[in-house]
């Protein structure tokens, strides 16, 4: 995890899990949005395609509502805001 950075929009925290296969990236940022605050957003990056569907399936799990996914040709960056949830 890097610090946070901020845009004129939002504040993003960044993990970047690229090498880490499921279900490693959907733990690791379940840990990361546990000490986030309402409303606040994670951009994480994987390499696993198999995020497309974890990633979306925690949030809706979680009540994290995510904003944007990514689909690059090696890797997926989605855009993940920290909900009212767990």
């Amino acid at each position: 995890m890097t610090d946070t950075t901020t845009t004129t929009e939002t504040i993003a925290t960044e993990l970047d899990c690229s090498g880490l296969l499921c279900p490693l990236p959907v733990y690791k940022a379940a840990l990361v949005l546990n000490e986030l605050g309402q409303g606040d957003r994670l951009r994480l990056t994987t390499t696993d395609p198999g995020a497309l569907r974890d990633i979306p399936a925690m949030a809706k799990q979680r009540g994290d509502k995510l904003v944007e996914v990514i689909d690059e040709e090696n890797r997926q960056i989605f855009l993940l805001e920290k909900g009212v949830g767990k």
